[in-house]
């Protein structure tokens, strides 16, 4: 079994944020300005900069990524009796928005290199009910977004990007979440940058944004003084607090990019022609931002997997297992999804290394060493 380190124990982190003064600072300044909650200034300023940063018309921020996937489902007027591809191989916020909205989740395998939804099985998938793609741009990889914009044309279908873990990652020049109809991030702890919680849903579509703008506020115009519901909304507001913290986040994401693409090619050059050892691949035209660098080991290096995961964890490396595949999920064993051979054995081979945005060379160096010590 694996087992959860405690905090004391970590040397080298996997995933942790990179909070520093500027953060502070401007957290703050929301708590002095008297803006805590979800009607402050900083809200807006930060989806503004969010929107210039990936080129976008509209972002529309969120109280998580999960959250905006749901958001972006009853945009589209996607429920029940309409059908939603997802890839198996993703954490299960990519499918649970498709229940939410009453619609049925069909899970499709992924591609043996790049780990991302496998266009073929797409093809496959398709019904008269379908009325959507999700692909998942995994551990910041992006998927192979010109067939699957190219099977969505044909098919008449939406593309929902769920970008949540690939911020920064672009796909011929241009940045992932703004190649389908919406893309939605995430600001959880544990990715690129953080709100704490959070999250963001862009889109081109200047109605569907003014729409979610009503559905994020309880279905009221912001800044309206009667309490008057034009519909039935959430409260997926992001907070002031939240934005503050964002706000100084984007001002610093170039570094954090910048250190993830060292930090991995530093793996790669130190694991390169390792028998055993492989890595995820980038499409041509793809640039992934890494949020994870992640192997796939062979049955028989180092033993296994399990012997290397204890190895590295009793040094104080955090690392962790891959999502178990979609398919394979107790919650939706209802669905009887096919199997998904691809993802199985990715999920069965595959440990997550340290990739925390404040790692430094010594460090990525350690781990290589640890990894790789006979």
């Amino acid at each position: 079994m694996f087992e959860v380190q405690k905090l004391s124990q970590i040397k080298i982190p996997l995933d942790w944020p990179n909070i520093g003064s500027l953060e502070k600072e401007y957290v703050l300044k929301a708590l002095d300005s008297g803006f805590v909650s979800t009607a402050g200034p900083l809200v807006k300023e930060f989806e503004d900069e969010f929107a210039a940063f990936l080129g976008c018309r509209n972002a529309v921020s969120v109280v998580n990524g999960t959250c905006g996937l749901h958001l972006a489902l009853r945009l589209l007027n996607i429920g029940p009796g309409d059908e939603v591809i997802v890839p198996s191989l993703t954490f299960i916020a990519s499918i649970n928005p498709i229940a939410y909205a009453g619609a049925t989740p069909v899970v499709v395998d992924v591609s043996a290199d790049t780990w991302t939804i496998d266009p073929l099985q797409i093809e496959k998938a398709i019904t008269s009910k379908t009325r959507a793609i999700i692909p998942v741009h995994l551990y910041g990889n992006p998927s192979d977004m010109a067939a699957i914009i190219d099977i969505a044309r044909r098919h008449n279908l939406y593309i929902i990007e769920d970008a949540t873990e690939s911020l920064g990652a672009t796909y011929q020049g241009e940045y992932t979440g703004n190649l389908g109809d919406i893309g939605v991030f995430s600001f959880n702890g544990n990715k690129l940058i953080t709100t704490g919680g959070g999250g963001m849903l862009v889109t081109a579509n200047d109605e569907l944004a003014k729409k979610a703008r009503l559905l994020v506020n309880q279905g009221r115009q912001a800044g309206q003084r009667e309490y008057i519901h034009m519909e039935i909304g959430y409260n997926y507001r992001l907070t002031n607090i939240q934005a503050a913290l964002g706000l100084a986040q984007m001002k610093r994401l170039p570094e954090f990019l910048i250190t993830k693409r060292a930090n991995t090619e530093i793996y790669m050059e130190m694991l390169d022609g390792v028998p055993g050892i492989s890595w995820q691949q980038e499409l041509p035209g793809a640039k992934s931002s890494w949020w994870f660098f992640s192997i796939i080991v062979d049955e028989g290096f180092k033993e296994n997997k399990q012997f290397l995961i204890s190895r590295l964890t009793s040094k104080g490396i955090q690392v962790r297992l891959f999502f178990k595949p979609l398919n394979q999920q107790p919650c939706y064993v209802k669905y009887n999804f096919m199997n998904c051979p691809v993802a199985e054995d990715l999920y069965n081979r595959g440990i997550n290394l340290p990739s925390a945005s404040f790692l430094t060379t010594d460090d990525v160096h350690e781990v290589c060493r640890e990894l790789l010590k006979r």
